[in-house]
This record gives structure tokens, sequence and C-alpha cells, in this order.
């Protein structure tokens, strides 16, 4: 797996000259407003929730000894726990309201690299965005499911500092897997699409490392996220696909 991630952190390489390549700035200009507004609105809800979460949490301390150092570490874990709901909720948001964008920019870069006859796309932009949405709702509860027992890993003292990495390691995942999808539609129904990434697991936290990563770039992460990051699943799903086509043709007897 480890060999699936590193392809999957190598193909963001050429993202920016191919973009520029194809001309395909422009079909980014709205899911980039998105991605700006989501962001405002979830960051602020977080500034305002934390807070209350770390107040809350601390409670659980009834003695007065050490009450002052429970607080603390109860405002970091709410401080935590806000920012990786938050994180979850923007991650989807984004990735299913702008799904008829990028698979329009997906099917252009697999037409640039397989030329005319490669799989085009017929559903309608209204179905891609349903599937989209689908998707984005089902990998939403499954990261949820895997994010509250990781955030209650954070109170095991000494192990609980592993927390933040699996943490960003199950949402590097679902990340991918939402980029990954965009091309993954004009190939694989939607339950076999489920079943692609589950066993390319690799090449999707690949590609969702780096997604992660510029979303800590204050600004400028959230513009460039989505345009980097679906460039780079794009190039590397259709390498992926091919294989796996090839796989499924029978050989001649």
């Amino acid at each position: 797996m480890l060999k699936s991630i590193i392809n999957g952190l190598k193909a963001y390489g050429n993202s920016l000259s191919l973009i520029k390549q194809l001309g395909l700035w422009k079909y980014f200009g709205i899911p980039i407003v998105i991605s700006i507004l989501t962001a405002v609105i979830i960051g602020f809800s977080a500034w305002i929730l934390s807070d209350n979460i770390g107040a809350y949490i601390s409670k659980i301390w009834i003695w007065e000894t050490g009450a002052s150092i429970f607080r603390t570490v109860s405002d970091f874990i709410g401080g935590i726990a806000v920012l990786a709901i938050g994180l979850i909720l923007y991650k989807h948001i984004i990735l299913a309201l702008s799904a008829p964008f990028m698979s329009v920019v997906s099917e252009k870069i697999e037409t640039h690299f397989l030329g005319e006859n490669s799989s085009k796309s017929n559903t309608s932009n209204l179905g891609l965005l349903w599937r989209g949405i689908r998707v984005n709702v089902r990998n939403l509860l499954l990261e949820l499911l895997l994010t509250v027992p990781i955030l209650l890993i954070g109170f095991i003292p000494v192990i609980g500092i592993i927390s933040s990495v699996l943490l960003f390691l199950v949402q590097a995942y679902y990340a991918g897997f939402g980029n990954m999808d965009y091309t993954l539609e004009r190939h694989l129904p939607y339950k076999e699409s489920v079943r692609f990434v589950r066993n390319h697991k690799g090449a999707a936290m690949g590609n969702g490392i780096l997604f992660m990563a510029m979303l800590l770039i204050p600004v400028l992460g959230i513009i460039l996220v989505l345009p980097l990051s679906v460039t780079a699943a794009t190039t590397e799903t259709i390498r992926i696909v091919r294989d796996y086509e090839t796989k499924k043709i029978p050989s001649p007897n």
C-alpha cells in the first residue's frame, strides 16, 4: 500500500501544468466559490463552539485538584473535535456539490491522455450531483463512525497523541475517495466503485494526504485544493482503471 500512497502523492507533480495546458481553470470558478463559502461558515461555527465543548468536557472532572489542567486539556480536545468534524463536513460538502463541474474536468483530462474514444459520461448534471451526494453522504456517515472512537482515544494518556494522526489519515482516505469517484463515475456503477476504492486504499490516501495538507495553508489552500487534488486523482485513477479493465478482459483461447 505504501507504493500506492507514494504514487497518489506523485500524481500532484504536474497538476498545475496540466490545468494550464488544457485550459481547465474556467471549470473551477464555481467550485472555488463553494469551497470558500463553506470554509468561512464552518470556520466561524468552529470558533464559536470550541470553548463551549471544552467547558462541557471539563465537567467530567469533579475534583478541584488538577481542574485547571483538565480544563486546558478539555479546551484542546474540544478544539480538535470541532476542527475534525468541521473538516469532515467541509470536505464532503464541496466534493458533493462540485461533482457536475469536476466530472467535466476529469473527462477532459482522460480524453487528453486516452483520446476521443475514451469513456464518456452519459449522466446529466443532476445525475452527477446526485451521485456526488450519494457517495459523500455514505462516506460522511462512515467517517463519523470512525471519528468518534478515534477522538475518545485522545483521552488516553500517552497513546492519545496518535488520535490526531489517525484522524488525519481517515480524512485523507475519504477525501481521496471523493476525488477518485469523478473518474470512476464513467467506468463503474456506484457499488463497484466503492469496492474499487476499497481495493486501492493507498491511491485514495495518497491523494487525500495532500488534499488535507493544503487545507492547512490559509486562504490559498481552500482555493487550490480542488483543482490540484482532482487533477492528480484523475491522472492516477485513469492509470489504475486501465489496468483494472485490462484484467477483466478474458484472454483469447
